[in-house]
Parts: structure tokens; sequence; C-alpha cells
């Protein structure tokens, strides 16, 4: 990451140096992933399209922890292999809009919030920012090379409503909560880069 790119990493201490974490990560370029797991201050293990794990990108993805799952169902294996991830103390990275867009935090899905609400771990959001402007990319969806990357963590803060419901109703009333909240770190990380 840092000879391709020029990261800068923002806030990297809030993130719990121990117990269960969930990163809440914007999705604009394929680098966010690789970014996040490059620079976080603990291994992350991510949720990530099967399609992916394609060749011997595959092998490789599995033998660092990532999960593949299959965005075209309720992928049972990739759900029980991530709570794993948090009942055993580690950081799951997730993309909560679901699929690469405008890296908004726009439209979640409710993922983020059944791993949230049913593990108790506290969610930390990131904003990854590349710059774009002004230059050409080699390759689409990534920022060109040797351009600067912002990756800032935010404040960690609990999903849940203290209640201990994991019904369908706290679950939806949770996926507004982060989404306050990943849409106001969004805001304060580019107000403090200059994106």
């Amino acid at each position: 990451m840092y000879g391709l790119w020029k990261p800068r990493v923002l806030g990297s201490w809030r993130v719990p140096a121990s117990g269960p974490v969930i990163l809440a990560v914007n999705h604009s370029h394929n680098l966010d992933g690789p970014m996040v797991m490059g620079v976080a201050p603990r291994p992350a293990h991510f949720l990530i399209k099967k399609e992916a794990f394609v060749g011997p990108l595959g092998p490789f993805l599995h033998s660092i922890g990532q999960i593949e799952v299959d965005r075209s169902t309720a992928d049972r294996t990739a759900i029980t292999d991530a709570l794993a991830v948090l009942e055993g103390g580690g950081v799951l990275g997730i993309f909560p809009e679901g699929t690469r867009g405008d890296g908004d935090f726009a439209s979640l899905r409710a993922g983020l919030a059944y791993f949230a609400v049913r593990s108790g771990a506290p969610i930390v959001p990131v904003a990854v920012l590349g710059s774009t402007e002004g230059r050409s990319r080699l390759v689409r969806h990534l920022p060109p090379l040797r351009a600067r990357v912002d990756v800032v963590f935010g404040d960690p803060f609990e999903a849940g409503d203290g209640t201990g419901r994991r019904t369908r109703k706290a679950l939806d009333e949770a996926t507004v909560r982060i989404q306050e909240k990943l849409a106001a770190h969004l805001e304060n990380a580019r107000r403090l880069t200059g994106r």
C-alpha cells in the first residue's frame, strides 16, 4: 500500500486494542478493503464477495483470514464464520452498503446491525478517501498511483439500544442509528482531510 499510494492514517488509536470490534468501511474504490487491512492496528477479517476468490487470489485471501460471502443468498457459512471472528475477540471488516458505490453510507443493508447487535461488538466507522481529481487512472475503480489516500478511524459506538432485543424492529432501529453515526463520521473525515 505504501509503495503504490501515499496512505495517511488518522485515528487508528480509536480501534480498541483487544476484544471484538467491527470496522464499518465506506466503499468507493477496489482499494478500500486492502488499504484498511494494510493500515489497521489489528488484523481484520473482511466479508468479501465470492467473485473475488478466483484464481490465485482465492487461496491467498483464505490464507489471510478473509471471509468469502455469496451475496445472492443469506450465506449461512459466511455468517457463522463472521460471528466466530467476533466471538474469538477478533476484528470483522464490513462494507455496510454491500457493494462499491459512492462510498457515502447512504443505503445500508441490515447485515452490519445484525452482527453488531448479535455479538455486542462496538462499531468503529472508517472512511477511506482517495484522490481521483485531475489525474488519469491506470486501473478503473482505483485511485491514481502515488495519490494520497486518507484512512480515518472514528470513535467506537454500540449499535444496540441497551435492551438486548434482536427483533426485526430492533435491527431496523439499529440500522438507522448506525447510518446516522457513519454519515456523521464521513462528514467529519471529509472536513478533517479537506476531501
